[in-house]
Formats: C-alpha cells, sequence, structure tokens
C-alpha cells in the first residue's frame, strides 16, 4: 500500500494593511520630528534659493585663465589619492584574513582586530586630516595619511566579509590533504578574494579623489587648498573652473576603474 504526502510550500501571508499604514506613519512621524528639531525644513530651502541663485551667478563665467595654475595642484591631489588608497589597501590585506571567521577560526584574535577597524572606520577623513596637519603641519602629507587611514578601514572591512563568503570547498579539500594555513590563504583563499580586492581597492580610488579634493581645506594639501583661498577671497569664478576641473577627472577615472572592474568581476 503507497502512501502518497503532497509537500505544499509554506504560504507568505502580507502583513495587515494597519500595520504597513502604521510603519509609514511612524516612519513621516519621525523624519519631520527630525526635521523640525535640526531646522531642515522646505521653509530654509526656499529662503536659501536667492543667496544659492547669486552664487551660482558668480561663477559664471568661469575664469579660465586659472586653469594652468591649478593643474599642478590637481596632479598632486590625484598622487595623495593613489598613494594613501595603495598603502592601505596593502595593509588591510592581513587584517582582513585576520577577521575572517573562515580563515581565523580563533575569535579572541579575530574580534579584537574587528574592533580596531571599526573604530578606524569611526572617524571620517576629514577628521584624520586635521589631526595629522596638527601633527605633520600643513601639507600633503597629511592628506597622504588621511586618504591611507580611510581606505585601510573601507577595504579591510569589505574584503574580509568577502572572504568569508567565499566557496569553503577548496578550504575544506586542502585542509583534508593537511595543508598547512599559509597554504590554505595563498592557494584557496587568496585566489577567490582578489578579484573582489581589486574591486574594492578601485572603487576606493574614486572615493578618495573626491575626498583628497576637499581634505586641502584643512590644510591637507592638494587642490583644496587653492578651493578654499578662492572660496576665502571670494573669487567664485576661480572656484568654478576648480570644481569643473575635479569633475572631469572624477568622471575619468571612474570610468576607467568601471571597465576595469568589469573584466575582473
Amino acid at each position: 500500500m503507497s502512501t502518497s504526502t503532497n509537500h505544499t510550500p509554506p504560504v507568505i501571508t502580507a502583513p495587515p494593511r494597519y500595520k504597513r499604514y502604521a510603519t509609514w506613519a511612524l516612519f513621516l512621524a519621525l523624519i519631520i520630528v527630525c526635521s523640525i528639531q535640526t531646522e531642515v525644513t522646505p521653509y530654509q530651502l526656499l529662503r536659501g534659493l536667492p543667496q544659492m541663485g547669486f552664487l551660482l551667478s558668480e561663477m559664471v563665467p568661469p575664469d579660465w585663465s586659472y586653469l594652468p595654475k591649478i593643474w599642478e595642484p590637481m596632479v598632486e591631489t590625484i598622487q595623495i589619492a593613489l598613494v594613501g588608497t595603495m598603502l592601505g589597501a596593502l595593509l588591510a590585506i592581513p587584517f582582513a584574513l585576520l577577521c575572517a571567521y573562515n580563515v581565523t577560526s580563533n575569535r579572541w584574535v579575530a574580534m579584537p582586530v574587528r574592533l580596531v577597524l571599526n573604530l578606524v572606520r569611526t572617524i571620517p577623513d576629514l577628521l584624520f586630516a586635521a589631526i595629522f596637519v596638527a601633527v605633520f603641519g600643513i601639507g600633503p602629507f597629511a592628506g597622504m595619511l588621511a586618504i591611507l587611514f580611510f581606505s585601510f578601514g573601507l577595504i579591510a572591512k569589505l574584503t574580509f566579509e568577502a572572504i568569508e563568503s567565499i566557496d569553503p570547498g577548496p578550504l575544506e579539500a586542502m585542509t583534508a590533504v593537511g595543508a598547512n594555513k599559509l597554504q590554505l590563504i595563498v592557494f584557496a583563499v587568496l585566489p577567490q578574494a582578489m578579484p573582489y580586492y581589486m574591486s574594492y581597492l578601485l572603487y576606493a580610488f574614486e572615493v578618495n579623489v573626491r575626498a583628497a579634493s576637499v581634505l586641502g581645506l584643512v590644510g591637507a594639501g592638494g587642490i583644496g587648498l587653492l578651493l578654499d583661498r578662492s572660496l576665502g577671497l571670494f573669487r567664485y569664478d576661480r572656484a568654478a573652473i576648480i570644481i569643473l576641473l575635479t569633475l572631469a577627472v572624477v568622471l575619468v577615472i571612474d570610468y576607467a576603474s568601471t571597465v576595469v572592474r568589469r573584466k575582473l568581476l
């Protein structure tokens, strides 16, 4: 006698309508309360529109004669971002391996390293730059260190999460044949994680070119020094050409890194 059982999939029911309405109402109420307390209201925006229009009118036309003077600071900005990103990315590799539970099984080692990463990522790059300017003085070295620490925290975080999501099959196979920890990392972990690591490195470089353009506002070198000077002298036409050049550089780097990332992944 044969018996048949029907395996019906569980029915997923949507939450009651009143719960959805209550959630949206709570969400809107939270936004309204925060907007009122911080004075972020449509009235504030409307009141500032005339001043915004005046500022934009002062930027047009840009001072194209100022363009030859900002090439060298722009190149310095790219160099700050490049060196800081590369050094931070190299520093991120051992920390990412120590954070990944499938590589470092001892949580007494992994948890303190994760705590260090959380601490580094808590501090914004502008604060890093201000601290290093106070320690090392005004110049690109302080900006490079700020980019280094920012890149280290970002890339290490993303990379160890990628390492934890790799295929465990090669790890188990190499462990079964008696491979040591170094062999596991070199032949099983890095080949799977490296494309993601390179993608995160390129992404960090894109972000850091933008960040390095702003770090000069606190004295950390690069094009930001000229931008701060132009704004301080109310030369908005010069500020406009600096912004346009920065935009062009960022777009080129963004396009190039997107092409490279597609080939890697």
